[in-house]
């Protein structure tokens, strides 16, 4: 086989010398048979070459097409800015609406050091003709000009900061390559990013006739094709400096995790923003309800109420551990919540106005609960519940501070005996007297005189748990316009709602007007389609300054994506990332998130089952090394 370092040697063949009695034509045989067996070899090796599969043959596109002002790579159009000049001054992280820009591109910056000594040079020139001229202009009386005047004082700064080693000089060119599926899609993307630099008064230029250059100038090869430069001092490089990010640190709140770009701490308040409430959208097990217990303890830190709705028992420990309320709804527990229950009077709130709400929000559990209902059904439920409410003395004149709210049974009654409301009546009865009596039918009996109250709908049936979830959130309404107070409200998998129209627009409401009556909402769902295809559900999302990401799976990605307008890079993240791993969204701002738990946060709000058997051996190793102890005694 042919070796590279055996054709530098046969290259040097020296003619060997010409032996006595032998004549010169042999020798030069010799040598011609030589050359012929290297040209052989060479060819042999070309061949070999074609056949062999370099990575430039794996990453080359399968086409390329070059334009006047674009390149063509297969299906992408590609075309490249280059900045011309800067404003006089430019502030640090200009350069960051560009990088953080939701769309494919590639920059490309170059620098070239310039001597001190050959600028300074320049510099003493160009201050000598401006001192020349205004001195001219100072002589002939011409009135002052202030650019001239600027353009002196900014030179002899420069001229002492390089002298002093303060500053250096740098010829500093960028360069950024834009990608887009179409011509007229490029020329928008184009159009937008000259806007972004035009904002800062930089003026950038396209490339025409130089496409291919341009391009060249921004893959990663480290090539300057186009040698488009400014002169430019340390101070305005160094800002442009690209590898900046975001920042979500402020004085006062609680750490909801680290910054997996920087490691700075998370530290946030959700009642500084615009509203208070919150969603979070995550696969199960991706952490949650992890990370919203974890909120839920250091909030109550600071002296915030939180009350939580819990569908499956996971915040029992946590209500045992901080001494909270916990309340077992379910058809055999003891705690009952009656949904015709009226909100405390406060202010100058009108009876009437009260009734009439209450009405409102108990014909949307009633459709939850009886099913569709046609327009004469809607009418004669509206005054049998109007009915069922005299029937216990609550008109426009009661004082409700002394009235006794009827119960399901009233309603019941009334629909009974009142013409056309026989069927409605047949269809509640299974809610009075029937199987699910023993949920809505009996007063009130639930206390949340207490930081943390959770209401648990683990026991319930699927059938039952949207109608209860909707009177325990209606029932915690009215407890929160009675006293107004900093709380924080946990709907955990808030998807339930989203199965029917009137508790999806009850929820709706209640993210919209909770802020003023010092209140957040969190809703937590797992199913995210269901969520966010609901006209409800998005505007549940759009009223959330506060947003939490944690991973995703691979069939609501694109929704995700298409409704947080998340970059290609952001939708990996959640694809791939760990347990705790997501995106803090608060307001207009958003970074990469950890959450992060003590070792002792972690055993209160844990949730994998892993751990909480090994806690509970634990307890119970302790338990009996107690009972023990005490028996030897």
């Amino acid at each position: 086989m042919f070796k590279p370092n055996d054709l530098e040697k046969k290259q040097k063949i020296k003619v060997p010398e010409l032996q006595k009695g032998k004549p010169e034509e042999k020798t030069v045989k010799a040598i011609s048979k030589k050359s012929e067996k290297q040209v052989a070899v060479l060819e042999q090796e070309k061949t070999f070459q074609k056949g062999v599969t370099t990575i430039l043959d794996i990453i080359a596109p399968e086409s390329f097409e070059i334009k006047p002002s674009f390149v063509r790579l297969g299906d992408q159009f590609v075309r490249t800015l280059f900045i011309m000049t800067y404003p006089r001054y430019i502030s640090v992280g200009w350069f960051a609406p560009i990088l953080n820009y939701n769309a494919t591109l590639d920059v490309s910056m170059f620098f070239y050091p310039m001597d001190a000594p050959v600028v300074l040079k320049q510099l003493k020139k160009k201050v000598g003709i401006l001192s020349a001229q205004l001195s001219s202009d100072a002589e002939k009386g011409v009135p002052r000009d202030p650019l001239r005047e600027t353009a002196l004082r900014d030179i002899e700064k420069l001229r002492n900061d390089l002298t002093q080693g303060i500053e250096k000089f740098f010829q500093f060119g960028l360069y950024i390559s834009l990608y887009a599926k179409s011509e007229k899609e490029l020329e928008k993307l184009t159009e937008d990013i000259e806007a972004l630099l035009s904002s800062r008064l930089v003026y950038s230029k396209r490339v025409y006739y130089q496409a291919e250059q341009g391009f060249t100038s921004t893959v990663p090869m480290g090539n300057d094709e186009l040698m488009i430069t400014a002169n430019l001092n340390s101070s305005p490089v160094a800002s442009s400096f690209p590898f900046i990010s975001s920042e979500l640190t402020s004085d006062e709140g609680i750490l909801f995790g680290v910054n997996r770009h920087n490691n700075s701490l998370i530290i946030f308040d959700r009642f500084s923003l615009q509203n208070a409430n919150a969603c979070v959208f995550a696969t199960s097990g991706a952490g949650k309800s992890y990370t919203i217990k974890l909120e839920v303890l250091r909030t109550m830190m600071l002296g915030t109420d939180v009350i939580i709705i819990d569908p499956e028992k996971e915040y029992k420990n946590l209500s045992d551990a901080v001494g909270g309320t916990y309340v077992n709804i379910s058809l055999n527990s003891e705690s009952k919540i009656n949904p015709f229950d009226l909100p405390r009077k406060v202010g100058d709130m009108d009876t009437e106005d009260i009734i009439r709400s209450s009405v409102i929000t108990l014909k949307g559990l009633l459709r939850i609960m009886l099913g569709e209902m046609t327009h004469q059904e809607d009418t004669i439920l509206d005054r049998a519940l109007i009915e069922a409410y005299a029937k216990k003395d609550i008109t426009a004149e009661t004082d409700l501070t002394k009235v006794e709210p009827p119960i399901m049974q009233d309603l019941y009654e009334v629909l009974d005996g009142m013409e056309g409301g026989n069927d409605l009546a047949l269809r509640l009865k299974k809610y009075v007297n029937g199987t699910f009596s023993g949920l809505f039918n009996a007063p009130t009996n639930v206390e949340m005189n207490n930081q943390l109250v959770v209401f648990s709908v683990r026991d319930l049936e699927d059938e039952l748990r949207p109608m209860a979830i909707y009177t325990i959130v209606n029932y915690i309404w009215n407890v929160v316009r009675s006293e107004l107070k900093k709380r924080i409200l946990v709907i955990d998998e808030g998807w339930w709602l989203m199965q029917h129209e009137d508790s999806a627009k009850f929820i709706h409401a209640l993210v919209k007007r909770c802020r003023k009556y010092y209140l957040g909402v969190t809703t937590i769902s797992q199913d995210v389609n269901d969520f966010l295809l609901s006209q409800y559900g998005q505007a549940i999302v759009t009223n959330s300054a506060l947003k939490i990401l944690l991973r995703q799976s691979n069939a609501s990605i694109d929704l995700i994506q298409k409704t947080f307008q998340l970059t290609e890079g952001e939708k990996y993240l959640l694809l791939e990332g760990n347990v705790g791993e997501g995106i803090f969204f608060a307001g207009n701002k958003h970074v990469a998130i950890k959450v992060v738990a003590s070792p002792l946060e972690d055993q209160l709000i844990t949730s994998d089952p892993r751990q909480l058997l090994a806690i509970e051996k634990d307890q119970k190793k302790d338990s009996d090394e107690e009972a023990e102890a005490k028996g030897e005694k």
